[in-house]
């Protein structure tokens, strides 16, 4: 398998780039799902530390796959494809990509809002966005839920979405980031 992308088939760095994302939000989704349940002490702050630091990787992926993008073209739509297809296919990786980015933003926004300290992985000290704010504090934690939310439903069309076209349509859809 090339490492770049062609009109065919994606290269080994965005599949990889693709599915370590997959993966890192799954783990920051499944973390942040349950971490308030912990008791309060050191292994709450660890969990949160944790979950922050998969946020901020996610957010780093995602800008290097844009730029990766931007570099080349990836495959174009199967031969076949109706129009519209094409169209919300475009547009679904758009907002999945706007999400991806909005999302740690608005984890990263609500954390400085909180007044909490951001390290990422405790190496590296990260700026805060905005001074301590009890009421800005409610609302990025609410944008931050709804935007999770939103990204968590258009994650499941996209899976939805491959594997009708793999099971389905019968096409190399899916298997093309394979």
């Amino acid at each position: 398998m090339a490492w770049r992308d062609n009109p065919n088939q994606w290269g080994s760095i965005s599949i990889g780039l693709h599915w370590l994302t997959f993966v890192l939000v799954l783990c920051a989704a499944i973390i942040g799902l349950v971490m308030d349940e912990f008791p309060s002490g050191r292994l709450k702050l660890q969990v949160y530390a944790v979950h922050k630091s998969f946020g901020i990787t996610v957010l780093a992926l995602t800008a290097l796959r844009l730029a990766w993008r931007a570099l080349g073209k990836g495959p174009v739509a199967v031969e076949g494809t109706p129009r519209w297809q094409d169209g919300i296919a475009r547009l679904t990786h758009g907002a999945l990509y706007g999400l991806l980015l909005a999302v740690p933003l608005s984890g990263w926004w609500y954390n400085s809002a909180a007044g909490f300290p951001l390290r990422w992985f405790g190496l590296v000290a990260l700026p805060k966005l905005t001074t301590y704010n009890r009421e800005l504090k409610h609302l990025a934690e609410d944008v931050h839920e709804a935007l999770f939310y939103a990204l968590a439903g258009l994650i499941l069309v996209h899976a939805m979405a491959a594997l009708w076209h793999h099971y389905f349509a019968r096409d190399t859809t899916l298997s093309r980031m394979l």
